[in-house]
């Protein structure tokens, strides 16, 4: 398996995986596709790795910026974060998130913040209970993970290409 930057020609093969990963996922409404090709046809996919094994995309992950009503800036979120199911708990997804939290290190991303299962992502050192909120998003599955300096507080917004109205 080798994990590289998305390229040109990517994106079907990422639909797919995205596809596969969440389908029957209670979790989910199935936007999660079209939230990734919104965020590539505004050029807010900030980092956007592939795991590939035998020239075939297994997995991706997507960071995007986010903004805060305090102001503060270079803070992306995470997700999502798909594997297909025939490989997932084979540690390729952390391998991804791993890798775009490094990523985003080295462009000095502020932090990071995700929307999802605190179980999961607190072993990337995401912190819950956290003085932020999302609109229509329920606060114990937002997570933030500072990377220099202190969680913000106020109300966070993800990029308009998830859809989730911002106050």
């Amino acid at each position: 398996m080798i994990l590289r930057a998305e390229q040109p020609g990517d994106a079907t093969a990422i639909a797919a995986v995205t596809t596969e990963a969440f389908a029957g996922m209670a979790h989910s409404d199935g936007s999660e596709p079209a939230i990734i090709a919104r965020l590539r046809e505004a050029g807010a996919l900030v980092v956007s790795l592939v795991a590939e094994t035998e020239g075939v995309v297994i997995g991706h992950v997507v960071f995007s910026p986010v903004t805060f009503s305090s102001g503060e800036t270079d803070w992306y979120a995470l997700g999502p974060v798909s594997v297909l199911p025939h490989y997932q708990g084979k540690g390729i997804g952390t391998h991804l998130i791993r890798n775009g939290l490094e990523a985003i290190r080295d462009r000095d991303a502020t932090g990071c913040v995700v929307f999802g299962k605190p179980a999961y992502y607190r072993r990337f050192g995401f912190l819950t209970d956290i003085g932020l909120t999302s609109p229509g998003l329920p606060r114990e599955y937002l997570m933030a993970l500072p990377l220099r300096g202190q969680v913000p507080s106020g109300i966070l917004s993800f990029h308009a290409a998830f859809g989730v109205a911002s106050e």
